[in-house]
């Protein structure tokens, strides 16, 4: 038998805690109520019985015996009625089991009537008590006991406080669970260049001492990352000046095989350099304003700067949407994926589809080596290299897709890795759509207003 498993969601796990705990406190008490109702009115039933029987038997008594036919329909009730005959044929009364309405008789009449008790069969609970007036008159009581029945209103109040449970617990489900939403939503969206937006401080006390701390963090690893990205900018820019004394110095130096070699490794270091500086600078790539992108003609202008330089890049225009977004970030982001495909593969391609949300997937494939499937999360971290297929002989520095990565989460979009089949890589990068309020738009390096959409 499979064991029931506790649900994963704490919304639903605190719904499932307060709704049982009420209902089954509700049915506690409603099951008590109904309990000593059912009390009362037995007892107060069994009162009445008790006190009818002697007045009625009393009556009949003193009643001549042909008019005591004609008192009969006087003397009944819904639950018992009176006979003055041998009653109907049945099983004598097992009287270990017998009803209490039956003990009531023997307490009420049986010090002056011999009472005998017999079970009727029927569909629902039926006896009668045979006893003898003292003229030797036949008296039969046709007893058919039955449950008080609830009253009409009831079951619909118990429906109406049902229902009142469940909005009780839905709200106090949804006023806990709503601070950590939010809460979450801001940890999910917390931007390392400081830029998101901070957790509204409000709500109950603890909430708010969350809040702050939320947004005190986020004040701090922006400090910090800021305090990093300076640093790392500072020293590759500090760094320019003296390589490129040392590379003046090298040309005055006579030719040599160890000239060339000094001048390659001042190369690879002007170039490590000026990628630090670019990865450095990417972390600002969110102060550009957004503009409304062509995105067609913005990839096409892309492809056709590669074509002039001889590179043959492949791109079938066909999406014909535009979004909002940073047109220099973008453009720098597809320029180094682009560069990595050309370095690395062969076949290069560019493709760009519309999402069904009205964001963009934009997709630069190359036919190579690829990447090995648990490297594919590794090479996006700054100075990460794949040796086995990018040596530095390609003069490569590991920041390219790094850079790649940066610049997308600036943008809001996400980078993705994967292996096509056939071999080569897929760089997937998704873009959403932000078109709102009057925009510009970008084609190539000149840029039009447009109406906002």
């Amino acid at each position: 038998m499979k064991t029931p498993r506790w649900p994963r969601t704490l919304a639903a796990r605190l719904t499932l805690i307060f709704l049982v705990s009420l209902v089954v406190a509700h049915g506690l008490s409603f099951g008590l109520q109904f309990y000593e109702r059912y009390q009362s009115a037995m007892t107060l039933m069994l009162g009445n019985l008790e006190q009818d029987l002697t007045t009625s038997v009393a009556v009949l008594e003193r009643l001549p015996a042909d008019e005591r036919a004609a008192w009969l329909p006087r003397f009944e009730h819904p639950n018992y009625r009176y006979q003055l005959d041998e009653g109907q044929p049945g099983s004598a009364m097992d009287m270990s089991t017998a009803p209490v309405s039956v003990r009531s008789m023997l307490a009420t009449l049986g010090r002056d009537y011999a009472l005998t008790f017999t079970t009727i069969k029927d569909v629902r609970p039926h006896y009668q008590a045979h006893l003898r007036l003292k003229d030797g008159s036949p008296l039969t009581i046709d007893v058919r006991p039955s449950i008080s029945p609830l009253s009409p209103w009831l079951p619909a109040v118990l429906v109406a406080q049902l229902l009142l449970l469940l909005g009780c617990t839905w709200l106090a489900v949804r006023t806990v669970i709503r601070p950590l939403t939010r809460l979450s939503s801001a940890v999910d969206g917390l931007d390392p260049n400081g830029q998101g937006e901070p957790l509204a401080e409000e709500g109950p006390v603890e909430v708010v001492y969350a809040a702050v701390a939320v947004n005190t963090l986020q004040e701090r690893i922006a400090t910090h990352v800021k305090e990093r990205m300076q640093l790392l900018a500072a020293i590759s820019h500090d760094l320019q000046t003296p390589i490129t004394r040392m590379k003046l110095r090298v040309e005055f130096m006579d030719d040599s095989a160890e000239k060339d070699k000094l001048c390659n490794d001042l190369t690879e270091m002007q170039h490590l350099v000026q990628e630090g500086v670019a990865y450095a600078r990417s972390m600002a790539g969110s102060s550009e304003p957004g503009r409304r992108v062509d995105m067609d003609a913005f990839v096409q202008s892309l492809v056709f700067d590669y074509l002039d330089t001889g590179k043959q890049v492949l791109f079938a225009p066909g999406s014909g949407a535009a979004i909002e977004t940073r047109p220099h970030a973008l453009r720098r982001v597809l320029v180094n994926l682009t560069d990595n495909a050309l370095k690395f593969g062969s076949q290069v391609e560019i493709r760009v589809d519309t999402r069904p949300d009205g964001g963009m997937l934009i997709q630069v494939l190359d036919r190579g080596p690829g990447i090995a499937e648990h490297q594919l999360a590794e090479v996006v971290k700054p100075f990460y290299r794949v040796e086995s297929s990018r040596n530095r002989e390609t003069g490569g520095t590991g920041l390219g897709l790094a850079i790649a990565q940066q610049l997308a989460l600036t943008l809001q979009g996400t980078l993705t890795l994967y292996n096509r089949e056939g071999g080569g890589l897929c760089a997937e990068l998704t873009l959403p759509a932000r078109i709102t309020g009057p925009v510009r738009k970008v084609v190539g390096d000149s840029a039009v207003d447009l109406p906002a959409r």
